[in-house]
């Protein structure tokens, strides 16, 4: 595929991941007006949101894998139609049923875009070691900012507008990047069954973990444990399993995911609190809210576009993932030490745009060294892989940190994942053992 094409292909797989990430987020300041027109329970209102995560990270693998068999670009496709129909379906809802049902509906074509994209990327630039690593910050750049524009978006929306339109907005949207899709490479897939028991038992069982979290419920945290217990073993009995468990035999795949699982666990619940902070106590409106994460997004852009992939190439994917982590652990505590009657400018603003720099610093490494080691007949499942352990982390990390907040208060939350961050530094620095296949190529040429 000629040059030029190549990078507007990868402005529509950019686009793809800003817009599934975006929708973990955007509904957030609408829960309130939901909760009222919907009929909602305070407990099940976070449903709206789980819903969404739990499809989209528990069928990543499936997505990964259905990339493989059946060609990248026709699974890429396919997400986009799905997530069309939820949006439509959570737009119109008049019951919390039929919007979780239409949350739900978006997650799985989310879990079917994501890993499609990777391939994708791959598929275009994995075979340019100087342009990857740009592509890849580019990329990579998608998804902390269509998380954090998705609570200023959310705000606006909902303020300006009503609730149904964070869902409305897909639409449009998704038909564009329907009409764009022939900018892609046209990929073709190989033979080979789907392991549908081993996406139920995964996905289920990361449902009844988050579910048992969050509720204090342990039999359901004993029923989530068995299903993920059955998932390794299914993977280890069929004969074309959803994750061949032979694949953690890549260099850096399980160290880079650990550290990806980590980093969702410590950036998404400072995200989530840090949005409660300043609509509950410094008392911004959903707009002020919204606005006053964008330097969080402007640091983490710059960042990821300008400087970590430069970073990159000249130390090697080890030290700025210890780094980052070890950065966004200071900015997340930090923000612990916000006061109630606090202000923006002193309590917020510079902890924020440090744990931003962290983040930068840690998705984009972790990142390439859990994609760059797969086979080329993998990288969806890679792809699927990757992104789960990131949505596993975030799912689970907030049901840890909620569960906190409500025992003790919210400072203690932000504590918690700030020792989430620790954590992932410490076990990096421990464990990442070498450089990944690609990124010894990036230093070498």
């Amino acid at each position: 595929m000629e040059t030029s094409r190549r990078w507007w292909a990868l402005v529509v797989l950019a686009a793809a991941q800003f817009m599934v990430i975006m929708d973990t987020s955007i509904i957030g300041v609408a829960l309130p007006d939901m909760q009222r027109e919907l009929g909602f329970t305070q407990s099940g209102l976070q449903w709206v949101f789980n819903a969404y995560v739990i499809a989209f990270g528990g069928l990543l693998l499936l997505g990964g894998r259905l990339s493989d068999l059946i060609g990248a670009r026709r699974v890429f496709s396919s997400g986009w139609v799905i997530l069309i129909a939820g949006s439509v379906v959570a737009a119109a809802a008049s019951t919390a049923w039929v919007e979780v049902l239409g949350r739900a509906v978006q997650g799985v074509g989310g879990a079917l875009i994501a890993p499609a994209a990777m391939t994708l990327l791959m598929m275009l630039f994995g075979d340019k070691p100087k342009e990857l690593g740009k592509a890849m910050s580019l990329y990579g750049a998608a998804a902390p900012a269509g998380g954090t524009a998705g609570v200023f978006l959310g705000g606006v929306i909902t303020e300006y507008l009503s609730w149904p339109w964070v869902f409305i907005v897909y639409i449009p949207i998704g038909v564009a990047t329907l009409a764009a899709t022939r900018l892609l490479p046209a990929v073709k897939g190989r033979r080979g069954s789907v392991d549908v028991v081993g996406a139920i038992s995964v996905t289920a069982g990361l449902a009844l973990a988050v579910y048992a979290i969050v509720a204090a419920d342990w039999i359901a945290g004993i029923a989530g444990a068995a299903l993920l217990l059955l998932f390794l073993i299914v993977q280890r009995t069929v004969k074309q399993p959803l994750m061949p468990l032979s694949i953690w035999r890549t260099p850096g795949l399980a160290t880079a995911n650990l550290a990806m699982g980590l980093l969702g666990a410590a950036w998404i619940p400072m995200w989530y609190f840090l949005n409660l902070y300043l609509q509950q106590s410094l008392r911004f409106g959903a707009f002020a809210s919204g606005a006053a994460l964008l330097p969080m997004t402007v640091a983490v852009m710059v960042f990821m576009v300008g400087i970590t992939a430069r970073l990159l190439a000249r130390f090697g994917a080890k030290p700025l993932i210890v780094i980052g982590l070890a950065v966004l652990a200071a900015g997340v505590l930090g923000l612990s030490f916000a006061r109630p009657d606090g202000a923006f400018v002193s309590d917020v603003l510079p902890a924020s745009l440090v744990a931003a720099i962290g983040m930068s610093l840690a998705y984009i490494p972790a990142m390439m060294s859990a994609m760059s080691g797969a086979k080329p007949e993998e990288a969806g499942l890679a792809s699927g892989i990757v992104n789960t352990a990131y949505q596993a982390g975030s799912a689970l990390g907030l049901a840890v940190m909620t569960a906190l907040a409500v025992a003790q208060q919210q400072s203690v939350a932000f504590a918690g994942a700030a020792i989430v961050a620790v954590v992932g530094a410490v076990a990096s620095l421990v464990l990442i053992r070498r450089p990944a296949v690609q990124e010894e190529q990036a230093l070498n040429a």
